[in-house]
């Protein structure tokens, strides 16, 4: 049953959470994502069976909570985000980030460390709308999105374009997380296809080679995509997620 909470901004969030034992797992969506996606939905599942406390939600503008995508930005967000959590959960938490959501995680251990208990990142793309984003706009929709504030640009993963917006790469400016020191004292798990169309596995090298984290391992799976929605890949998951649970337990 879907539930909601109302944020102080006034944003109403949508979510799906199973009880259970912790530390709990928070999975975070990718950019015009929503909670109903394949990885969401089979790791809540997969949770329920281990007896993991688990939690899904919408972003605002995303799938079944408040407001419109365009009018949103990588910090409302985040906001959000840090409101599910900070609301909605007790205790130490693993952030499963895919995509967007992997940047989100980032975001999120930046500013409550002590409630990371680990993180689990898939395709995650950190710093996407300032290093892939509008690097591979042409002259013409850079120019749109500066003069009109916005540009539609065709989504190879639905019917709707996405609305690009000039506040979403202003905003995104501010919540770069590859430019500066970023501590990340607990495990860290990353997996990748060696076929994803979205985040070249260049990405999570850099996170790998820029963060200061004394656990951090990266998988790259050959054939896989951006969705890395296969059963193999699902499984991947679980594991990398079991694994930091164990690790983190081990390091408490």
């Amino acid at each position: 049953m879907v539930q909601k909470i109302e944020t102080a901004t006034g944003r109403r969030l949508a979510y799906h959470q199973s009880a259970g034992a912790g530390p709990g797992i928070v999975f975070l969506g990718g950019f015009m994502s929503d909670m109903s996606g394949t990885k969401a939905v089979w790791l809540e599942d997969w949770a329920r069976a281990q007896g993991r406390a688990f939690l899904r939600f919408d972003y605002s503008g995303h799938g079944e909570s408040s407001g419109a995508f365009e009018e949103g930005c990588i910090g409302d967000w985040a906001e959000d985000a840090y409101q599910a959590v900070t609301r909605l959960t007790k205790g130490p938490q693993i952030l499963v980030g895919s995509s967007m959501g992997g940047w989100i995680a980032l975001l999120l251990a930046r500013r409550m460390r002590e409630r990371v208990a680990g993180l689990v990142g898939i395709a995650a793309a950190p710093d996407f709308t300032e290093d892939s984003m509008w690097p591979g706009l042409t002259d013409a929709q850079r120019t749109e999105i500066t003069t009109r504030g916005q540009v539609a640009v065709p989504n190879s993963y639905d019917d709707r374009p996405y609305i690009l917006t000039r506040r979403l790469f202003d905003d995104g400016r501010d919540q770069l997380v590859l430019r500066a020191p970023l501590s990340l004292p607990f495990p860290v798990r990353l997996v990748q296809g060696t076929e994803d169309e979205a985040v070249a596995s260049s990405v999570p090298l850099n996170l790998l080679d820029h963060a200061d984290c004394p656990d951090m391992r990266l998988t790259l799976v050959k054939g896989a995509d951006h969705r890395f929605s296969t059963p193999d890949c699902l499984e991947l998951i679980a594991q990398a997620i079991t694994e930091v649970s164990t690790r983190c337990t081990t390091r408490a």
